[in-house]
């Protein structure tokens, strides 16, 4: 069975619909889409019937692009409020041979949490910290291993129940099943997941259009998680604001003129626009580079106070993603404010620009819980995969066409 997973990521001003395949453990990019969100503010949904349109334009998108219903996806739920806490399960051994299964370890994970999420929450995952071998060894994979009993210690993330009951009930609407949810911070994490990663403590850091995710990692676990909010959009209403032009025009002044880097800026580089009150005005690229800078040293510098107040340990790496760090020249302003950080950068073809990082990292995250329960899982039906792969397709020829005419010439001489 084909590995295909798609996950969907709600944001503020687009929604983004990712279809993807897991093979040879890379990811292939089947579909990517986005639509306009309506109906939603900081992930929250505040209006049902837009927010449901606009969920449903995005997966007819992907119907389109790839010819296929999707009707199963992993979805982001809003981080505000995310909790996460130590705890700890274990599971007694059975079969025959008394060593430990994938199921095993499930087992002792869901009991790592019976009993222990309160009733306005939701749980996101559970993340194994530490394996444990009868009471007394100290594992860092116990699959295969005989023994009587397993512990583990494990971190588990919960938000409230209000970040997720309204974005199921506009799926289910449309007819769309939620398989798994997650927070944003765990896509990304596992985009830009290395060895290093894996080993230290670090931030993941996410600007998108109206906030700003930090996220502390232990060892490839969150440990932490907070909401800014500031993001993109406030770069766009100072450059309106400063300059007295409407909003299209300030974000394309921002992402066509601006740079993150007053030195590279060129006064003689500018734009003509209608102001508010109808007179044209040029706005040049040193002039629009200092508002946008302004906005972005300050979002920077709430960055860096936020990852002091989640965490005292010393950070190895941060890595800054979202669709605000597309601003050009970005990377130097980082540099200049961070000692060990740099800009994520997604590569898959298909979805090369950072505001997919989440939607595409969480296609890899779920992967890896598959991986964990020893399951194989696609959104497609068998008969769906052979559909998508055209085994059962055909090419349909018009006897008047030049192509038809050549085909005619070579098979009924």
């Amino acid at each position: 069975m084909r590995k295909i997973i798609a996950s969907l990521d709600i944001g503020d001003t687009w929604i983004k619909l990712v279809v993807g395949e897991i093979y040879r453990n890379k990811l292939n990019v089947l579909a990517c889409v986005e639509t306009l969100s309506r109906g939603i503010k900081k992930g929250f949904i505040v209006n049902a019937e837009s927010a449901t349109e606009a969920l449903k334009e995005a997966f007819n998108k992907v119907e389109e692009t790839i010819g296929l219903k999707t009707t199963k996806v992993i979805i982001t739920v809003p981080a505000i409020k995310t909790e996460c806490f130590l705890t700890e399960g274990y599971t007694n051994i059975s079969g025959e041979e008394k060593k430990v299964t994938h199921k095993d370890i499930i087992t002792a994970m869901q009991n790592a949490v019976y009993s222990k999420i309160e009733g306005n929450k939701e749980l996101v995952t559970i993340l194994p910290t530490k394996y444990l071998i009868n009471d007394t060894e100290i594992v860092a994979n116990p699959l295969g291993i005989s023994a009587e009993k397993l512990n583990l210690k494990a971190v588990a993330v919960t938000v409230p129940k209000k970040n997720v009951s309204a974005i199921i009930n506009c799926l289910e609407k449309i007819g769309v099943e939620v398989i798994d949810i997650s927070v944003g911070s765990l896509g990304d994490y596992y985009q830009y997941r290395t060895k290093t990663t894996d080993t230290s403590v670090g931030a993941i850091v996410n600007i998108g259009a109206s906030k700003t995710e930090v996220s502390i990692f232990n060892k490839g676990i969150l440990t932490s998680c907070e909401v800014i909010d500031i993001g993109g959009d406030n770069i766009d209403s100072d450059l309106s604001y400063v300059f007295k032009i409407n909003r299209e025009d300030a974000i394309y002044l921002k992402e066509r003129i601006a740079l993150a880097d007053k030195n590279k800026a060129q006064p003689s580089e500018s734009a003509v626009f209608e102001n508010k009150i109808g007179d044209r005005i040029k706005i040049n690229q040193f002039d629009a580079s200092e508002v946008v800078i302004s906005r972005l040293q300050e979002i920077l510098n709430l960055i860096k106070k936020q990852i002091n107040l989640l965490t005292k340990k010393e950070i190895s790496y941060i890595i800054i993603t979202g669709g605000t760090t597309e601003v050009a020249e970005f990377k130097t302003l980082v540099e200049q404010n961070f000692r060990n950080a740099r800009i994520g950068e997604v590569t898959e073809i298909g979805v090369r620009d950072n505001k997919y990082s989440t939607a595409v990292g969480l296609i890899k995250y779920y992967d890896s819980r598959l991986k964990l329960r020893n399951k194989s899982f696609s959104i497609y039906s068998i008969e769906e995969q052979e559909e998508l792969s055209g085994i059962h397709k055909k090419v349909n020829i018009s006897e008047d066409s030049i192509l038809g005419k050549l085909f005619g010439y070579f098979f009924d001489s």
